[in-house]
């Protein structure tokens, strides 16, 4: 069995125990004492969503005296301003994108990160001379604007990329696919395969946390404010959206029905290569979480987050980054994890 496999398995089998200690806690209540929480994430509808949605389809919110509404984001949604202004109750983030928003003095804080890996990738086309990522130097490369705080400044400072090869990237592969020497963004559990359909060929992948890209992603951030005044509900929601995740990993029906319902062109081959792709580079299970389970999160890691951004340039030395995240609601091992 690859690693990769006994990882994503034994982590399977130790969710056992998370879940068990989860019904333990879980209130069981009627629908007029549920408490309303709308969940803001980061684009439309999608696999790498699929914990949360799974949460609301099967009634574990529910379980937990949370009466859930996912809103979907997209290319226009700033996810903060509607945190701030109480439309959202928690949103999904990326813990560079999250830390540059606390820089700024948004009062937020991310609780838990579902995803030990970020899944953003560089895309490059075969053939073309392109087998490592430093081979990208030189060309042009569609990234979008948000890439400036998150990560093209670890490839411009460790593999020498300049900004004259940004190129403005518009959600579509169409420009990728028209010029053969470009290199373009994407998620590791989508582009590729759209790629794949629309140009006839497998892509050069290059996923970045594999060169030092290590942020979390698919964050649950929320107001500080609610992080101080209610943390029951924010241990309720942490708590309801792992044990999300694990049913979606052992059974994604039920969500992946929920997704195509609040997304309609998701399509089932793309939901199924998604959570493929999820399982087979450990992205909710690897690292941490294989010992600490879904949602981990580590003082050491996000300190490294902010050494990166540091070195970078985006954040001053004198950031006390630790306003930025919580350990409160993540850190028992699935072993002694009682909830």
């Amino acid at each position: 069995m690859k690693r990769r496999q006994f990882i994503q398995y034994s982590s399977l089998a130790l969710a056992s125990g998370l879940i068990a200690g989860c019904e333990n806690r879980a209130p069981r209540t009627s629908p007029s004492d549920r408490e309303r929480i709308v969940y803001g994430t980061n684009w439309y509808a999608q696999a790498e969503h699929g914990g949360f949605y799974q949460a609301v389809a099967t009634g574990i919110y529910e379980e937990y005296g949370l009466d859930v509404t996912i809103q979907m984001g997209g290319p226009q949604v700033n996810l903060s301003q509607l945190l701030m202004g109480g439309v959202l109750d928690f949103t999904m983030g990326g813990s560079m994108g999250s830390m540059q928003a606390v820089y700024e003095g948004v009062p937020k804080v991310t609780v838990a990160a579902m995803f030990q890996k970020d899944p953003q990738i560089l895309l490059a086309h075969p053939n073309t001379g392109v087998e490592t990522l430093a081979d990208l130097r030189g060309r042009p490369i569609y990234v979008s604007s948000i890439s400036n705080s998150t990560y093209w400044p670890m490839l411009r400072k460790e593999f020498g990329f300049t900004d004259d090869q940004r190129r403005p990237y518009n959600f579509s592969v169409a420009p990728f696919l028209a010029d053969t020497n470009s290199a373009q963004q994407g998620y590791l559990s989508s582009e590729p395969w759209t790629v794949e359909q629309q140009g006839g060929f497998t892509p050069v992948v290059f996923l970045l946390s594999d060169y030092g890209y290590t942020p979390y992603a698919m964050t649950i951030d929320t107001r500080r404010r609610l992080v101080e005044e209610n943390p029951d509900l924010v241990q309720r929601f942490v708590d309801a959206s792992i044990k999300g995740w694990y049913s979606y990993l052992e059974d994604p029906a039920p969500g992946n029905e929920l997704i195509q319902q609040d997304n309609p062109e998701m399509s089932s081959e793309l939901l199924a290569y998604g959570l493929e792709k999820i399982k087979e580079y450990g992205l909710a299970t690897s690292g941490d979480a294989e010992k600490y389970g879904i949602g981990i999160m580590t003082a050491e890691r996000w300190e490294a987050i902010f050494q990166a951004m540091l070195d970078a340039g985006t954040v001053s030395p004198d950031f006390d980054y630790t306003q930025g995240f919580t350990l409160q609601f993540v850190g028992q091992s699935l072993e002694s994890r009682t909830l």
